[in-house]
């Protein structure tokens, strides 16, 4: 079986939008050569709307923090820096995988990177993302486009969590968020980022394995 290779960027601190506009650049770009990426980056504060969303476009602006639409799925969150994003610009059709295997490497990805930290994180149904005792700790959201992926997770790390408590995160009424500080007081990005990537190389290449040889 043929090596696959994933190109790993650690972007730092940036804006949403130019990080999402490259995204999409990236994506509108690719050809059958072009390396799959994933994007580890923190934004500015901003708060995002997916596609199930519909508030008035006029609006750019809220509490004083910028406002963006996106092509993600979901609805409405927040991302500040201490929050770590992941970005996963896969080509399914290549790795011959659908969306519902991709989340499902996701939240293993990340009960796995949690449970590293001694945290236990679980999904649920019907509700996108990873919680921990009924509070949600990692929002997920992803947009497909020509077989390929765009956009991915934003793990709650060391932020500030105050602007979450302004909107219903993701939708749901009375949903309170959390972080890995409130569990591990010494964390830091780059040992969330190691853990990360640790594991999703190592599903990745397991559901890879199962696809070609069982």
């Amino acid at each position: 079986m043929e090596k696959h290779i994933i190109k790993i960027k650690n972007l730092g601190l940036k804006r949403w939008d130019e990080i999402s506009l490259n995204m999409y650049k990236f994506t509108c770009s690719r050809n059958e050569n072009t390396l799959d990426e994933i994007w580890f980056v923190e934004h500015y504060p901003v708060y995002t709307i997916g596609q199930s969303t519909f508030i008035q476009k006029k609006m750019r602006t809220f509490k004083n923090i910028p406002l963006f639409y996106s092509h993600r799925g979901g609805k409405i969150t927040y991302h500040g820096p201490g929050q770590q994003l992941m970005y996963l610009l896969i080509d399914l059709n290549r790795l011959n995988i659908n969306v519902k295997n991709l989340l499902n490497i996701i939240e293993n990805v990340l009960i796995c990177t949690l449970k590293m930290f001694n945290i236990q994180g679980v999904s649920k149904k019907n509700m996108p993302g990873i919680y921990i005792h009924n509070k949600k700790i990692c929002s997920i959201g992803l947009r497909i486009k020509n077989g390929c992926s765009l956009h991915g997770i934003a793990l709650n790390v060391n932020m500030n969590m105050y602007p979450f408590s302004l909107i219903n995160p993701c939708g749901f009424k009375n949903i309170q968020m959390t972080q890995i500080k409130n569990f591990q007081l010494n964390v830091s990005l780059i040992s969330v980022r190691n853990m990360l990537i640790k594991y999703f190389l190592k599903y990745l290449n397991i559901y890879i394995s199962q696809k070609n040889y069982t």
